[in-house]
């Protein structure tokens, strides 16, 4: 027997159901193919939707009325393992597998005599994302999200990371400084690593590390 919200049948359980609650806990959305599931607002997940779970992306979605169905078919592949897919297990050894750097520990870098203030104050926002990116400025409603690639006309969406690492144009700066002082190509993932990683990439006396703490 199906339900129906505007039946009578339903309506009487719900009036029963008195705030309790004991019909909704003996309930359960079946996803089945996902055609009729919506994917951000139907609590198809541990019982909250995702539109909750998740506020900054369902911001960012342009679709924000698409089934479970649509967006499995937008082919989203899990990268560290094409094989197998997704699995909670390898997201866990995933994150346990890379050393993390403290924001603490990275801070301590950001203050150098010789470097004005404005260029640590600088760092100091990169390291926390308070840079104004138009990825920060869509979600502070500045601008449209239609806006977000990079300024470089790289086709990518325009985080901070992705302007001082990835970005073809930006992000390729880093190897001519490498290659102007003679240093390895510091290939961290991450801003933090990246900052830590290039501090010693020259050698561990004190009086390198200070060098490179000023580049």
């Amino acid at each position: 027997m199906l339900m129906d919200r505007e039946g009578l049948w339903f309506r009487v359980l719900a009036a029963r159901d008195g705030g309790g609650g004991w019909f909704g806990e003996c309930i359960t959305k079946k996803v089945g193919d996902g055609v009729e599931t919506f994917f951000w607002t139907d609590p198809w997940v541990a019982g909250i939707p995702l539109c909750e779970r998740f506020g900054r992306l369902f911001d960012l979605a342009e679709n924000k009325s698409a089934s479970v169905a649509e967006m499995f078919s937008l082919g989203w592949q899990w990268q560290p393992d094409l094989d197998s897919g997704y699995t909670v297990r390898g997201a866990y050894h995933l994150l346990t597998e890379q050393e993390a750097v403290p924001l603490d520990g990275v801070a301590g870098l950001i203050w150098h005599p010789h470097v004005p203030l404005k260029v640590s104050s600088h760092a100091w926002r990169l390291l926390r994302d308070r840079l104004p990116t138009k990825v920060n400025l869509i979600i502070r409603g500045i601008l449209p999200l239609a806006e977000q690639l990079c300024v470089s006309d790289c086709s990518e969406v325009e985080t901070a990371q992705h302007l001082f690492l990835s970005c073809s144009m930006f992000g390729s700066i880093w190897s001519l400084v490498s290659s102007w002082i003679g240093t390895p190509l510091v290939t961290a993932q991450t801003l933090s690593d990246h900052f830590v990683q290039f501090t010693s990439s020259a050698g561990g006396s004190r009086g390198r590390r200070s060098f490179m703490q000023l580049i």
